[in-house]
């Protein structure tokens, strides 16, 4: 596979999918979403809940991080937001 440092599919895993399985292959590279801290901004689909009067984010439905075509977008943000704390931008 082309730029197989950007998928890794693990079959295995007792929660495979995690998710409703998108079409295409199910990249598990980012298990727990590196976006979540974003909020808002991070690009996926979540809708927010409520418990013990905190506010969650919740992803479940989200298929962002498990297809293979969006690791760009998401080592993208990633810098993004780490140019945007080191230089207070």
């Amino acid at each position: 596979m082309k730029n197989n440092h950007k998928f890794f599919s693990n079959k295995t895993c007792m929660f495979f999918p995690c998710h409703a399985k998108p079409e295409g292959e199910f990249n598990c590279l980012f298990c727990y979403c590196p976006l979540y801290f974003l909020g808002e901004e991070c690009g996926g689909v979540f809708r927010w809940a409520i418990h013990k009067d905190i506010k969650i984010k919740i992803c479940s439905d989200c298929p962002v991080p498990h297809m293979p075509e969006n690791y760009e977008l998401i080592t993208g943000k990633l810098t993004e937001e780490s140019i945007s704390k080191v230089f207070n931008k």
